[in-house]
């Protein structure tokens, strides 16, 4: 077990962000940005019991293959899913997915017919990493995580391809570069991505890469293009399912 963070708690003995205690959540958890999409995703497990809302951080606690299992957003940004992780692992979790949504870069990600990204590394476009690790640091996926991503997407008949996301901080300064002040660096380092073969464009994986590797546990993430549909959702909890089971004969 690697360093672990200081706990803080509200005076009802609970980590202070995402309301949630010991006993709140399994040691699998999903992690969206959205917490209108803990609901939809909640609807994939057995028996799911809203466990607590507060500010951006929404939990559902239920069962997969007889197995607790939750789903807790993050809110948008490095910063928030940084807490996030670091609340859950107080409380037990140990394993994370971020699922969500994400833009193209690349011009093999524009290929109509992919559906979205396994997550293999991160791009560590964003600061908060920076509060755990050296930049020279790299943010890389669990790699039972993706193997479990890619052959549930596989087994469903999904096309998700594998590749790199860039984790960024500024939406705005992807969407419209040429109103910031430093346009030609963030147009230089776009065309560097691209280049690079860069698959996906988010906001928390890296951070949360970091994190994980930081707290030593596990984390991956799968993204989808334009709209998370029940296709995103379907991968996941079948990936899940086979974690679950991999898990139960070590």
């Amino acid at each position: 077990m690697r360093l672990q963070s200081k706990e803080v708690t509200n005076d009802k003995g609970q980590q202070y962000h995402i309301c949630c205690k010991k006993g709140d959540v399994g040691r699998y958890v999903l992690l969206p940005g959205d917490p209108f999409r803990t609901d939809l995703i909640a609807q994939y497990f057995d028996n799911p019991v809203l466990v607590a809302h507060n500010r951006e951080h929404k939990t559902w606690t239920g069962t997969l293959n007889g197995v607790k299992v939750s789903v807790t957003s993050t809110g948008m940004g490095g910063p928030s899913a940084a807490i996030a992780m670091e609340e859950l692992i107080h409380c037990g979790a140990d394993t994370f997915i971020r699922i969500g949504t994400c833009g193209r870069v690349c011009e093999e990600s524009y290929d109509e017919a992919l559906e979205g990204v396994v997550i293999t590394g991160a791009v560590r476009d964003e600061g908060t990493g920076l509060h755990y690790a050296p930049i020279e640091y790299p943010a890389i996926a669990d790699r039972t995580i993706v193997a479990a991503l890619s052959d549930a997407a596989k087994k469903l008949g999904r096309n998700y391809a594998e590749g790199v996301a860039q984790s960024k901080d500024s939406f705005y300064g992807q969407h419209d570069p040429d109103s910031m002040p430093v346009a030609d660096r963030l147009h230089e380092r776009w065309q560097a991505w691209e280049r690079l073969g860069v698959m996906a464009s988010e906001m928390e994986t890296g951070a949360l890469f970091i994190v994980a590797a930081t707290r030593g546990v596990r984390c991956g993430a799968v993204m989808a293009y334009n709209s998370m549909k029940d296709g995103t959702m379907q991968v996941t909890c079948e990936a899940l399912r086979s974690l679950i089971a991999t898990d139960a004969q070590k």
